[in-house]
């Protein structure tokens, strides 16, 4: 047998190695970049302390100029308009929502009753409840069809031996 001397390497092999190459050129770059971004960002700051001093010193006078006591009346008309409208607010949703639970609650109540009176409908009329006789004399024989009223049993007396 003879032995192949070329072998193939897959692709995805020969494009890990590729993207390690491109990387490594980045790398060898990033000092060069570090410091032209460092130099950048110096000089960024100079300006941006120079115009920081500019504002503050703008904003220091505005503050001399204001007038704290309109603008804290301002705020607080402000506040209680704000207040205000919430409360309306709160009052409409309060309202909203106390009519969705009458309606709620009204048809099950009203679903309710219809239960009942259609029960009460169908049963028969209850009998009228009749005083508790008066006792009569012994003489008297109950009327006919009527029991006679039961009497209480005598205790039995206790025998002496």
């Amino acid at each position: 047998m003879t032995e192949q001397t070329k072998t193939k390497i897959p692709a995805p092999l020969y494009a890990a190695a590729g993207a390690g190459d491109v990387a490594y050129e980045q790398l060898r770059k990033l000092p060069a970049v570090l410091t032209e971004l460092s130099d950048r960002a110096t000089a960024s700051l100079k300006s941006y302390n120079e115009q920081a001093g500019t504002k503050a010193a703008e904003l220091r006078g505005k503050a001399q100029e204001t007038d704290f006591v309109a603008l804290r009346d301002s705020a607080t008309t402000a506040a209680a308009n704000f207040a205000q409208v919430a409360q309306e607010r709160a009052i409409a949703v309060y309202n909203d929502l106390v009519a969705r639970g009458e309606r709620v609650v009204g048809t099950g109540v009203v679903e309710a009753a219809e239960v009942v009176n259609a029960d009460i409908e169908a049963t028969e009329q209850p009998k009228a409840v009749e005083a508790p006789a008066t006792e009569t004399p012994a003489t008297e024989t109950p009327a006919a069809g009527t029991a006679p009223k039961p009497r209480k049993r005598a205790k039995p007396a206790a025998s002496a031996e």
